[in-house]
């Protein structure tokens, strides 16, 4: 039996333990147990997202300037609040780009390719939000490195390329206002979607939609607190000056919208047919993971906090088929639904081991689709190549607008022809007198032309064109006599009753170049009208 004199030399032995002593003599946990699941769940995201980047820096520059790009060129030197047919964000992304990089063709696709790979990251840090690991991750990453539609979009200086960045960077906010109960945050909502809406108006109908999921759950009690108001007093701030530009100049976007509406020019699809091109835009092996993502958000019990995001989804889902908008505009918010499909198929993976090959199955499967579809997009093969590859696999792009034909899908297509259209240009101008050429303009039909002229004509001594298309439509006729015009894209019975005399120039035949670039360069003198006169009635905002 112990005594007592043994019990106090006990005590004092314990009483002489150093704190290292305990910690070392305490039961240890396995490394495994005592690691949090998550760990390199954020690296996974980061490693992926650098695979998107360099996907894009080793492929932009294959082709040729789009059309678009052009025309966002010659905008970012009109820098302005609006403009007839885009939010003024990807404007001054021109113009900056073009300052700090120059402008070669890889040179201003870098931002547009950054930010793929930060929308790639972004997708990634939602997933960990949402409850993924390592595997989820790297799920729902892939996902959006492999999407047809990012391939397309991520590579080329479009406000489509940002676009997600400012929509999954609000979906990322609400997650952690949500999580940590902390509406502060949501201060950093409102600053993203005044951005989202300087940058796309479509932003617009996000916002709707996300204020819609609110409504329809729990979490509508964010409007009872002030930071939500604050957040959208916040948003409106920052896009007020592009309203009060649209009217001053009496919402021109809005005509132009009206305009696209009545000509039908965009691709109009039926509900069933709209819901079809959303597999394709994103590979249909994603369906996989994005709509038991959807699922998830919608359904699952432990997810039930966030089922705002699947009914914002749908809401979107619904405006766009009723809008009859093009099917690419879903495209910014699928990373969340890829996000929320990685937790899926972690949690089903996690719960079921004899499943385990899924594992490297399915990611192996959407890298093998990813990897057939990838030529469809990206400009990887030589144009002839190209062809022969898109005949034999049988598959190509939707087609999102009704006129836009050619021997190539419209998104290569518009990439060809420009430089030999201002080197023929270059020779009719060139051609003429002194004194002919001294006043003589450059009226393009459309914003790519005209856009084109403006980029590569200095090289060749060319004056700036003038057009009546867009937003070239505000800076008017630059001051011209209309005594000398060359004609692009122009109708010769409409050029014989405006001119004195009319002549041809060479005839444009570029190979790869879309059909409507097909035509006969024409010279018009003795304008009978004056362009002052003339101009409202050129006006041309489709």
């Amino acid at each position: 039996m112990y005594s007592f004199n043994d019990s106090i030399s006990l005590a004092k032995r314990h009483s002489t333990m150093t704190e290292a002593d305990a910690i070392n003599s305490a039961p240890r946990l396995p490394f495994r147990e005592r690691r949090n699941p998550s760990d390199g769940a954020l690296g996974i995201a980061v490693v992926l997202a650098l695979v998107g980047l360099v996907i894009h820096l080793l492929t932009n520059s294959r082709y040729g300037y789009f059309r678009d790009e052009l025309y966002f060129l010659a905008c970012g030197d009109h820098l302005a609040w609006g403009y007839v047919d885009f939010a003024p964000m990807i404007a001054l992304i021109a113009k900056i780009s073009r300052v700090m990089l120059g402008d070669s063709l890889q040179a201003i696709r870098f931002l547009p390719s950054l930010a793929g790979a930060i929308k790639i990251l972004l997708t990634g840090m939602i997933a960990i939000e949402l409850g993924a690991k390592r595997f989820g991750t790297m799920l729902a990453c892939l996902c959006a490195v492999v999407a047809p539609i990012s391939l397309a979009i991520d590579g080329m200086l479009t406000m489509n390329a940002f676009e997600p960045l400012f929509w999954m960077g609000c979906v990322y906010v609400l997650i952690r206002v949500i999580k940590r109960d902390d509406p502060r945050l949501l201060i950093w909502f409102g600053v993203l979607a005044g951005l989202g809406l300087e940058n796309k108006h479509s932003m617009l109908f996000f916002g709707f939609a996300v204020v819609c999921g609110l409504l329809l759950t729990p979490n509508r009690k964010l409007f009872a607190g002030k930071y939500m108001w604050i957040a959208a007093a916040l948003a409106v701030a920052i896009f007020l000056p592009n309203i009060l530009w649209q009217q001053l100049h009496h919402w021109p976007t809005l005509e132009d919208l009206a305009n696209v509406k009545r000509m039908h020019k965009n691709v109009e699809l039926p509900p069933l047919q709209f819901l079809g091109a959303q597999l394709l835009i994103l590979n249909p092996v994603t369906a996989l993971v994005w709509l038991p993502g959807l699922f998830l958000l919608l359904f699952d019990g432990k997810a039930r906090r966030f089922r705002s995001l699947g009914i914002a989804y749908l809401i979107f889902l619904a405006l766009m088929m009723l809008l009859k908008g093009k099917d690419y505009y879903l495209a910014p918010i699928y990373p969340m639904l890829f996000a929320a499909g990685g937790v899926f198929w972690q949690q089903l993976l996690d719960a079921r081991p004899r499943f385990h090959y899924l594992k490297w199955a399915l990611p192996a499967v959407i890298i093998a689709l990813g990897a057939l579809v990838a030529p469809l997009v990206l400009p990887i093969l030589p144009v002839e190549d190209f062809i022969r590859y898109q005949a034999a696999i049988g598959m190509q792009p939707p087609k999102t607008e009704v006129y836009h034909v050619g021997v190539l899908p419209q998104h290569f297509g518009d990439e060809f022809g420009w430089k030999e259209m201002v080197e023929a240009v270059s020779g009719v101008y060139h051609a003429l007198p002194p004194a002919e050429q001294a006043k003589a303009v450059i009226y393009a039909g459309n914003y790519g032309e005209a856009g084109a002229i403006d980029f590569f004509g200095p090289k060749y001594g060319l004056p700036k064109a003038i057009s009546a298309h867009q937003n070239y439509y505000f800076w008017g006729p630059r001051d011209s006599s209309g005594d000398v015009i060359i004609l692009l894209q122009s109708d010769r019975a409409g050029a014989e009753e405006n001119c004195a005399s009319v002549t041809d120039g060479p005839a444009l035949n570029p190979a790869y170049g879309m059909q409507e670039e097909h035509y006969t360069i024409l010279i018009c003198r003795g304008l009978k009208h004056s362009f002052t006169e003339l101009w409202p009635k050129l006006k041309r905002w489709n």
